[in-house]
């Protein structure tokens, strides 16, 4: 596969979504409505908002496949930034127009970016491996040392420190990230 080309599974689904295949839109919201609905969830903290915005974002990606453009980044990517872009909308909507665009745009962007940043951390902790998210669950949530969380889980404390190390790893990336939503000028149409 060519350096920057999309995985062969985006360029499938923008395919069959092109071609109006309703399971494909299924498959796609089976994968990515968790990370739709959180990342608006956070970002609007209102459950009723964030449906609305879960449901606008699939009527988008069903009624547009082709706003899709592999040379951007992943489909994960592109869904992340419809969604952000639609809860960013809706923030504004709700907030109205300021006189003074600093005054807004400055807690609006932090408000974006932490939500947008715990959003990737939620979906970052559901896609790891069940024995990374198992002993990170027992070091963080219940509270564990790494050597309480190598018994429970049944390994040697090497393995439950190298564990919660790759775990900790990959939320990271969380933070370090650009904004899902900052892309180029001109990507896809604006829902």
């Amino acid at each position: 596969m060519a350096k920057n080309a999309p995985p062969r599974w985006d360029r499938k689904m923008q395919q069959r979504l092109a071609r109006g295949e309703a399971a494909a839109l299924g498959e796609l919201y089976d994968r990515f409505a968790s990370l739709v609905h959180s990342q608006a969830h956070r970002m609007l903290d209102d459950e009723t908002a964030a449906d609305l915005v879960t449901r606008e974002v699939f009527g988008y990606v069903w009624e547009n496949p082709n706003a899709y453009d592999p040379k951007e980044g992943s489909m994960r990517s592109w869904v992340a930034r419809l969604t952000r872009r639609q809860s960013v909308r809706r923030l504004r909507e709700e907030n109205g127009p300021r006189d003074d665009p600093d005054e807004d745009g400055n807690g609006l962007e932090e408000r974006v970016h932490r939500a947008t940043v715990a959003a990737r951390a939620d979906y970052i902790v559901a896609s790891m491996p069940a024995p990374l998210r198992a002993a990170l669950e027992l070091a963080y949530i219940q509270r564990r040392d790494y050597r309480q969380t190598a018994a429970d889980l049944g390994v040697t404390e090497d393995e439950a420190r190298r564990r919660l190390r790759l775990g900790l790893q990959l939320l990271s990336t969380a933070h370090t990230r650009p904004l899902e939503g900052m892309s180029p000028p001109g990507y896809g149409r604006p829902l």
